[in-house]
């Protein structure tokens, strides 16, 4: 496999607290800004920043005051004024990493911000699970309840910051990382759940042989919903897809009841950081 020269990734930030009611994320920066300051800047071979992005909804326990802060940093959103209370962040760095919690089963799931970030698909190649700025990314770890910290969780999300930061420096510092496959799921469409046509509320629930199954395959026929009537609403499209974020809290007030993914094989190249 060719050998890819790029570039160091100078700096990384970490933000937890991006909604005020997913917590682990929130601990995680608390630790690092307490070993900061018992250890001092050198704690860490490479710069990083750490960011509680929300506070107030940290303060509150709640995802959001006025505004999803999720939805806020598209480049349209960025050309205007945003109002409210919600603090908007922007900070030039070469690696985001956005620390998320979620009700639903999808273990730990990395989701790039963009499709072609080389150094996402190596750290995930190469330190974390495959089956769960210029390089951002969000780490979604589950299921943990909204406004609760678990230990377990907590701790798979410490890990990882401490795998993505040694990654970095090895990179940087010039190892040599082999290529290889990498499972991915590509995001196709969102699926909302079956309403009143006329008062919009929910007239089912996520069927119970769906619930808890983030990312198996979908078929044609399997269940999906149980109306509140006692009847089962059926897949019905031919193509084979995979269900995530089955019954998230959080997406209720979104119309989604959940996403459907296309199981799909990212290869990765052979990469080593570029010498000036």
């Amino acid at each position: 496999m060719a050998l890819l020269f790029l570039p160091a990734l100078a700096r990384m930030a970490v933000c937890g607290g991006t909604h005020g009611n997913e917590l682990s994320g929130v601990y995680v920066v608390q630790e690092m800004e307490r070993q900061r300051k018992e250890k001092g800047e050198g704690v860490w071979p490479i710069p990083v920043t750490t960011v509680l992005a929300n506070p107030r909804a940290v303060k509150e326990c709640r995802r959001y005051i006025d505004t999803d802060m999720n939805r806020c940093f598209s480049r349209d959103t960025l050309r205007k004024n945003i109002g409210g209370s919600e603090a908007r962040i922007s900070l030039r760095v070469v690696m985001l990493q956005k620390w998320k919690n979620n009700v639903s089963g999808v273990f730990v799931t990395l989701i790039p911000g963009i499709m072609r970030g080389w150094a996402i698909e190596f750290i995930l190649l190469h330190f974390l699970n495959p089956n769960k700025t210029e390089q951002n990314v969000a780490l979604e770890v589950g299921p943990q309840p909204h406004g609760v910290v678990r230990a377990d969780i907590y701790i798979i999300m410490k890990e990882a910051v401490d795998l993505t930061i040694d990654w970095i420096h090895k990179f940087n510092s010039g190892t040599v990382f082999e290529g290889g496959d990498v499972e991915a799921f590509k995001f196709i469409k969102s699926v909302d759940y079956p309403r009143d046509p006329e008062t919009r509320t929910l007239t089912a629930a996520i069927h119970p042989q769906l619930q808890d199954r983030d990312f198996c395959l979908l078929k044609r026929g399997d269940p999906l919903f149980f109306t509140f009537s006692g009847e089962t609403v059926k897949y019905e499209e031919e193509e084979t897809l995979h269900p995530f974020f089955i019954n998230e809290a959080a997406y209720y007030e979104k119309g989604i009841a959940f996403h459907l993914a296309k199981k799909l094989t990212l290869t990765v190249p052979t990469v080593q950081v570029q010498k000036d």
